[in-house]
């Protein structure tokens, strides 16, 4: 015999979650691209813009925690976890411009595996960062940037990343290399 209340209660957690995550995928996408476009707006010089955009995807990232609670599931949504991720990577990118240090976001509640996945993906901004003060001959900031990196990668390596994060990691390894061999390159030009 087939217990009726109990498929019902089946189907009202489905359709709660089903309904709920496509709204979360909508709303992941806007908050993804809002996100680059903070990044691409601290390139330009544009931090006041930045920060803006920023407290906009905060404000948003806030307004989900309440469907969170009611199912924890939909927190793993893959298209919610890479816009926390590109969030993280926008607002740890504005702190090192802003703040000139690496600190936890108290705006958002932020899983270890976006802070490490943005983290390995803000060196690469800051490997553009570089490029842009190279251009503009101010070699004493691309110095210091490669620094910045490089210590941020001595706490990387702490970690036995794996799977997804190891992939970062690597491409965060790539980008201390380069910011490496344009110092060298600075260098042997003057």
């Amino acid at each position: 015999m087939v217990n009726k209340k109990f498929f019902l209660d089946l189907k009202k957690d489905y359709t709660f979650f089903n309904r709920n995550r496509r709204e979360i995928i909508g709303w992941s996408s806007d908050a993804l691209h809002k996100s680059k476009i903070a990044i691409f707006s601290i390139h330009r010089g544009q931090v006041e813009e930045a920060a803006r955009i920023l407290e906009e995807v905060e404000k948003n990232f806030i307004k989900l925690e309440p469907v969170f609670k009611k199912s924890a599931a939909l927190r793993s949504e893959g298209s919610y976890k890479a816009a926390l991720e590109e969030y993280v990577e926008a607002k740890m990118l504005y702190k090192l411009v802003v703040d000139k240090k690496i600190s936890p976001i108290k705006e958002v509640k932020v899983d270890f595996d976006s802070y490490l996945g943005g983290l390995c993906d803000t060196t690469g901004e800051l490997v553009r960062l570089a490029i842009r003060e190279a251009t503009d001959g101010r070699v004493k900031e691309v110095e210091k940037i490669r620094d910045l990196i490089t210590e941020i990668m001595g706490e990387l390596i702490e970690f036995n990343l794996t799977s997804y994060l190891r992939t970062k990691y690597d491409q965060a390894k790539t980008n201390l290399k380069k910011i490496e061999q344009m110092v060298y390159e600075i260098k042997l030009r003057r």
